[in-house]
């Protein structure tokens, strides 16, 4: 199976068409939004990262989801020990130019996390706005060298909440840092699981999730080269689309 698949292709925005969804609310503009799966690869088969979401959260309550959320205005001056691949870049820029995804994947990842990608520092970066503190504090800078841009996503119109997702991936190894105490029962996060990828398919996923876990699967069997094509999943006229960047 190739990412560039009619067959795989069809499948997976079928199942996005067909699932039930709530399009009633007010419409919105999608907020920019960046998520970062980490794959560790150490074992006999990969494994990704999932949290559960609070039971309380209006938004997708209880649901297993890849840690991310907003970028933020500071992602874009925060400091990197190296920039994204060409190809990343490159296919960033098409729809639209977005450089401060990457580096709003790994804050997210860090804020419902505790976990830090980057390199240690013997000189602490510095921090744009308080979000990054914890990376200043504990000396870490900001590695893209080895993320990869695997997906973008539009939420359909008249969602409660709407986001313009770039979907990154990494391997584990890359954290450098943990902070104790993030996940927990008060949290965003009540638990992280370490799972295969084909045991995640079981798990309660949002819709995107789900597709983009396919996306990922398809990609780690493809060799995970930066020159892949990147999928982009939009909806019109009630039926979604899936283009290759």
């Amino acid at each position: 199976m190739t990412l560039d698949n009619d067959e795989f292709g069809r499948r997976l925005t079928e199942f996005m068409t067909k699932s039930e969804r709530d399009q009633s609310h007010p419409d919105s503009v999608p907020r920019d939004a960046a998520t970062l799966m980490l794959i560790d690869r150490t074992g006999p088969e990969p494994k990704v990262l999932l949290g559960r979401r609070h039971a309380s959260h209006k938004f997708m309550p209880g649901k297993f989801v890849f840690p991310g959320g907003r970028i933020e205005a500071a992602d874009a001056t925060m400091g990197a020990a190296s920039e994204l691949a060409a190809a990343a870049i490159d296919k960033i820029a098409k729809r639209p130019r977005d450089g401060k995804a990457p580096l709003a994947a790994i804050r997210e990842t860090f804020e419902e996390t505790g976990l830090m990608l980057g390199k240690k520092s013997d000189v602490a970066p510095v921090a744009p706005n308080p979000e990054w503190d914890a990376f200043a504090k504990a000396s870490i800078v900001p590695d893209l060298a080895n993320i990869h841009f695997i997906a973008r996503a539009i939420t359909p119109p008249r969602r409660p909440k709407r986001f313009d997702t770039r979907f990154f991936t990494a391997d584990a190894q890359m954290v450098s840092h943990k902070v104790d105490g993030v996940v927990g029962p008060d949290s965003e996060l009540v638990e992280l699981v370490w799972i295969p990828i084909k045991d995640a398919k079981t798990l309660d996923l949002p819709t995107i999730t789900a597709t983009i876990l396919e996306e990922l699967e398809a990609r780690v069997k493809a060799g995970m080269a930066h020159d892949l094509p990147v999928p982009f999943y939009f909806m019109e006229n009630q039926q979604f689309f899936r283009d290759l960047l």
